[in-house]
């Protein structure tokens, strides 16, 4: 776990490159698309379509593993788009030696047993907890996750991603006061997507 390296591992950079395929291939498409946040879009990233691949989980397990400050004692995220994300890292983690549990945020409280918003290990109080997100557009979804973890007495104050929209995500985390850093931008994605259809 290396926060912010500036020089990542060949290895890592592998992933990387391999991952980015998968996603221009798999999850990337054109066309005229209608938004959760109810705009429109020419394009759509339909992330499940890698982050549920089995090669996909490991390159983003190894990723997001690689990013995470020294100190996270879990990832989370708000369900569903980020429960193969935290699944992931998580599983890395173990493998790693240095495992970390994952936690899911639901959307509403569960209806029956505990009433929960989070499930998952609980945390002793005041636990850095780095919440992870599939694709962030205005940065909403996400904030979710972050105001339910605070809400349970957990420190949140990075937000990792694997593509950014680039549509105000970033802006809005860092008027609340929170880091956030993406593995992409639709800028890659869409120049790889470009060079294949050359």
């Amino acid at each position: 776990m290396n926060q912010n390296s500036l020089t990542s591992p060949p290895h890592l950079d592998a992933l990387r490159q391999s991952l980015l395929e998968l996603l221009v291939t798999q999850a990337y498409r054109e066309g005229d698309f209608l938004l959760s946040s109810g705009g429109r879009s020419s394009y759509y990233i339909n992330g499940k379509q890698v982050t549920l691949r089995a090669e996909g989980a490991e390159a983003i397990g190894r990723l997001f593993f690689s990013l995470l400050p020294e100190d996270a004692r879990a990832v989370a995220g708000l369900t569903l788009g980020a429960d193969p994300l935290v699944t992931a890292v998580s599983l890395i983690s173990a493998l790693e030696g240095h495992p970390i549990p994952a936690l899911i945020v639901r959307k509403e409280a569960k209806g029956h047993g505990t009433m929960a918003y989070i499930e998952g290990p609980t945390l002793e109080a005041g636990a850095k907890v780095v919440v992870l997100e599939d694709v962030v557009t205005t940065g909403r979804s996400a904030m979710q996750a972050v105001e339910r973890l605070r809400d349970a007495g957990y420190e949140v104050d990075l937000i990792l991603a694997l593509v950014d929209r680039e549509q105000g995500g970033a802006e809005f985390y860092q008027s609340q006061g929170i880091q956030f850093q993406a593995i992409f931008t639709i800028a890659d994605l869409q120049a790889r997507f470009r060079d294949k259809a050359v």
